[in-house]
């Protein structure tokens, strides 16, 4: 018995032994078929060619504006601090807070009572010396005459009472200083607005006590039309400006705080007559005719100075310019969707456009999306957004005739050398200069 039992354990073994080798040579030879199933379809499926999707644009023949941008903020172009020139209450108001006035209309009374007394007094001492002045002059003529004629006088008495008209005519004369003086604080007591512009919030109350010394005014005028803006630039670019200047006048954009919305235009005023040390920058001032009164003092703005337009410029997207060791290029589609590689040189780059002096021609068509999947001759499958309309000047909106004055960028040198077909030079992280002109 236990002999047949060894034997039945063997018998068992040398079945599981046999299964276990059944199975891994069914797995060896399911292993090696696939493998050589896929060996042979990797030449085939590398000898098709991948096509990638990519966005392009055409480039284009247009005018480029060339503008130069600057933070600044808005100005009046007066400002008059009204203030009391005489001592007296506040009777009267004239005006309402924010209103536009004219240069003399009537602001404010100051009591004009104590003044008015002040002139009746002056008027009656002049009146006084007038009379004792004429009664000096018909006495001097009377001894001029009894000297001449008779000489019941002596020369010492004729001499005296010369003296004494010529005192009491002197003393006339200061008498009408003193009316004049009067009758101007009497006006002064009618406070008129100096120059024309928007009135601000009333600092003093009617029934107030105000004097020339205070230090608060009563009222401030400031005038919107025109107003000017100050901003500033780079002192490396105020001599291309100065340039400009001199050939014809130089128009400004005033924008909203976000850049988006064009608020005005006006024309360049002048430049300052010295640099800022500490910021490296210089002061620029435009003035805007602010009809709309869009622009109010202090209001923050970003500053377009349209220095020049260049006509017929070629111009593509920023954005399909790539960089490499030997300098910048683009990707062409050509006619059969394949992309040629092409060396550029770059004039300037404004915004989100280029103008470029060589390497491509209008209404061909280059890759603005997708550049780093592709090299020489590879095939694509282009997709071109749509062009949002905006308008011209700012340089986000996208407009091919706008463009961002920050980023204005001369980019000359030539790059004649060219790449080996079926390889494109390494791209940096940057598709487009951005420095200033």
């Amino acid at each position: 018995m236990t002999s047949g039992r060894a034997i039945s354990r063997q018998v068992r073994e040398f079945r599981a032994s046999l299964i276990v080798l059944t199975t891994a040579l069914l797995l060896t030879i399911f292993f090696t078929a696939c493998s050589g199933s896929n060996s042979g379809a990797s030449p085939a499926r590398a000898n098709t060619p991948q096509t990638v999707q990519v966005t392009v644009a055409p480039a284009q023949q247009q005018d480029l504006p060339i503008y130069l941008t600057g933070l600044g903020s808005a100005t009046a172009y007066y400002t008059v601090s009204v203030k009391s020139r005489v001592d007296g209450q506040l009777v009267d108001v004239k005006f309402r807070e924010g209103e536009s006035v004219k240069k003399g209309d009537l602001l404010a009374v100051i009591d004009p009572r104590p003044y008015q007394v002040q002139l009746n007094q002056a008027q009656a001492t002049l009146f006084k010396d007038q009379a004792s002045l004429r009664d000096a002059q018909l006495n001097f003529q009377r001894y001029k005459s009894l000297l001449q004629d008779s000489g019941a006088v002596s020369q010492q008495q004729v001499d005296t009472q010369k003296a004494t008209a010529d005192q009491l005519e002197g003393a006339v004369r200061n008498d009408q200083a003193t009316v004049d003086n009067a009758k101007l604080n009497l006006a002064y007591c009618h406070i008129t607005a100096p120059e024309s512009g928007r009135i601000g919030l009333r600092l003093v109350d009617p029934g107030n006590m105000v004097h020339a010394s205070d230090a608060n005014p009563m009222i401030v005028i400031t005038q919107l039309q025109p107003i000017t803006v100050v901003f500033t630039l780079p002192e490396d670019q105020l001599q291309t400006v100065a340039q400009h200047m001199r050939k014809a006048p130089l128009q400004v954009d005033a924008y909203s705080r976000d850049d988006q919305t064009k608020l005005a235009t006006g024309k360049l005023l002048t430049i300052d007559n010295e640099i800022d040390q500490t910021t490296g920058t210089g002061r620029l001032k435009a003035v805007f005719d602010n009809k709309d009164n869009e622009l109010w003092p202090n209001q923050f703005v970003n500053a377009h100075l349209l220095l020049e337009t260049r006509k017929n410029a070629t111009v593509l997207p920023s954005a399909a310019i790539q960089r490499g060791p030997q300098g910048s290029y683009i990707f062409v589609v050509k006619p059969d969707k394949t992309v040629e590689v092409r060396t550029v040189n770059i004039a300037i780059t404004q915004g989100t456009l280029a103008e470029v002096t060589s390497g491509v021609s209008p209404n061909e068509t280059v890759v603005t999306d997708g550049q780093d999947k592709l090299q020489a001759g590879s095939h694509v499958e282009p997709h071109q957004l749509a062009s949002t309309p905006a308008s011209p000047g700012n340089p986000n909106s996208g407009n091919p005739s706008s463009g961002n004055p920050n980023s204005a960028n001369p980019n000359s040198g030539k790059h004649g050398q060219s790449y080996r077909q079926g390889s494109a030079p390494a791209s940096d992280s940057s598709k487009s200069g951005t420095a200033s002109q």
